[in-house]
């Protein structure tokens, strides 16, 4: 039975979004117990029409990916730097009249893709049943093709497109992009039960401005005992408009609701501690197995903040809004409190700090040393969630102890902002007392004639990323104010710690490789390669 298959018939006569979220998690506990070969599986677009289904035997072997696609045309799959054409690693296949049809292929920008010398990709299979092209296709991962993506231990941007006919032409909308982390995914397969609560906005007006946040200070339902979160799912009511959402817990000074523009000078402003996010391209996000977000007890009492970034380049008037985040929860509490900690440059009113006009590679740090609270626990970190504006080209979290750089956080070298979904880092990656995080932020202001500010629009700028992990703490954010020139840490009663002493420290070179084969580019590797390297600290306003 092929799981995908099934979940397409399931859907077409759901009305709700309960039964189908029964029928997600069943089959895809399903798909690891019947094809032991291929055991992860995610829905690349968010009308469940084209089911990606993959399996790889080791890091140094091949991978096989099952893409099965509502159509009976041809369909395309692809591996792709910053999510677009430009770059992307391509195979095109179906089922037509003369039988099957299968080519490797890369894009060199927004037109047909050309054939690739060497056909790296090998089709296993392809059928047509009851209206879908499935497509088994598969290739090493460590690729020494210069047309090939190289498939690393970082998150992937998987492109997709379809036709309805077997003449390869133009697909118009029917593409997406998917950030998916092929190596270190984590299956999801918890049965999702009935119980959920509502974090949304009402028919707000939304303004003509280019940039509208709007938040909504609530209570959520009164639940006696503790009970976790453990899946959230964006409602988006205007995709084209919401850009981002981030529900926040406030502190116990927050007492009334409210429904108003954001940052007025209401109270709620101090509500900071991370619940949970969702930004453009983002998805469904299910918590691990063994984690849950708290709410309820001794917490039942407090109110919440709903945030909604609304972004509204071309100044449409007149448009209503009822966007939120739907979030389930369970009593079956599960081994651990997660949070989100939020890291990197948090911009206040009147940041005296700004990026120069005509820069190709201006870079920003922020900076959170784990030493101001003492003593803290072990944090594990589970997933990451990168976050720039428009002019944000690349994001990097280093991990330091005692000094020393040791690991990377997250990684992102092709940062798109059309594209930012929380990643899970498939094993956790832990955070001792005093360890120092590191978030790098590259702009290009190559096309702008006036300098960027660090703000709210979309046309400011941002550098953060928010890092969810276990054992849940007190601290909503340790972050770096650049008008402040110190790092600070901010408790989830909107207490302040201040470091007068932080160092931005030398950050590795992202993590590269030598092929092996001779007889190609030196783009693609089988070990990894760092090397310490200088900071222009010129280029920043913080320490």
């Amino acid at each position: 039975t092929d799981e995908c298959l099934h979940l397409h018939r399931h859907t077409n006569n759901m009305r709700s979004l309960q039964p189908f979220l029964y029928l997600v998690i069943f089959w895809t506990v399903g798909a690891e117990a019947s094809d032991p070969n291929l055991p992860f599986m995610e829905y690349l677009d968010q009308n469940r029409l084209v089911c990606l289904k993959w399996g790889f035997d080791s890091l140094q072997g091949d991978i096989t990916f099952k893409l099965v696609v509502n159509t009976t045309g041809w369909v395309g799959f692809g591996l792709s730097p910053n999510g677009g054409m430009q770059g992307a690693d391509i195979v095109m296949g179906g089922l037509g009249p003369s039988g099957s049809y299968f080519q490797d292929y890369h894009a060199t920008g927004n037109s047909m893709p050309l054939v690739d010398e060497q056909q790296n990709y090998t089709l296993l299979s392809v059928i047509e049943s009851e209206g879908q092209t499935i497509m088994t296709f598969k290739r090493a991962i460590q690729s020494c093709d210069e047309q090939d993506f190289h498939i690393t231990a970082q998150a992937a941007k998987v492109i997709y497109a379809y036709g309805t006919t077997d003449d390869i032409k133009y697909h118009a909308s029917r593409r997406g992009t998917k950030e998916v982390n092929l190596l270190n995914y984590v299956p999801k397969s918890t049965i999702i039960g009935p119980n959920y609560f509502m974090a949304r906005v009402d028919n707000i007006s939304v303004p003509q401005n280019h940039t509208y946040y709007h938040c909504k200070v609530m209570k959520l339902p009164t639940l006696i005992k503790k009970h976790h979160i453990y899946l959230v799912e964006p409602e988006i009511e205007h995709p084209d408009i919401v850009h981002h959402m981030l529900l926040y817990s406030c502190p116990s000074f927050v007492t009334e609701p409210y429904d108003n523009p954001c940052f007025i000078g209401d109270i709620g402003d101090a509500c900071f501690q991370t619940v949970a996010s969702w930004a453009v391209g983002g998805g469904v996000f299910a918590l691990p197995e063994n984690v849950g977000l708290p709410i309820g007890g001794e917490e039942s009492d407090i109110f919440y903040r709903l945030e909604i970034h609304y972004n509204n380049p071309n100044g449409v008037k007149g448009r209503t809004d009822s966007s939120g985040l739907k979030l389930y929860y369970t009593d079956q509490l599960r081994q651990y409190d997660g949070a989100t900690l939020t890291t990197g440059v948090l911009q206040f009113t009147n940041m005296e700090y700004i990026i120069p006009p005509k820069a190709t590679n201006f870079h920003t740090y922020g900076v959170c040393n784990t030493s101001l609270l003492n003593p803290l626990p072990d944090l594990h970190v589970f997933a990451v969630m990168l976050h720039t504006h428009l002019a944000g080209r690349k994001v990097r979290v280093g991990h330091y102890r005692d000094g020393v750089q040791i690991d990377f956080l997250a990684l992102d070298e092709n940062y798109n902002f059309e594209y930012q979904e929380i990643i899970t880092l498939g094993s956790t990656k832990t955070i001792k007392s005093g360890d120092e995080i590191l978030v790098e932020c590259t702009y290009s202001t190559s096309t702008r004639t006036k300098t960027t500010r660090m703000g709210l629009g979309t046309t400011d700028e941002m550098c953060l990323a928010f890092l969810l992990y276990y054992p849940a703490i007190k601290i909503s954010s340790c972050i770096s104010h650049p008008n402040t020139l110190h790092p600070s840490l901010s408790t989830s009663n909107h207490n302040f710690s201040f470091d007068t002493n932080g160092i931005i420290r030398d950050m590795k070179t992202t993590p590269t490789v030598i092929c092996q084969n001779t007889n190609r580019s030196s783009r693609l590797c089988t070990t990894w390669i760092m090397s310490a390297a200088g900071i222009l600290l010129f280029l920043i306003a913080i320490m």
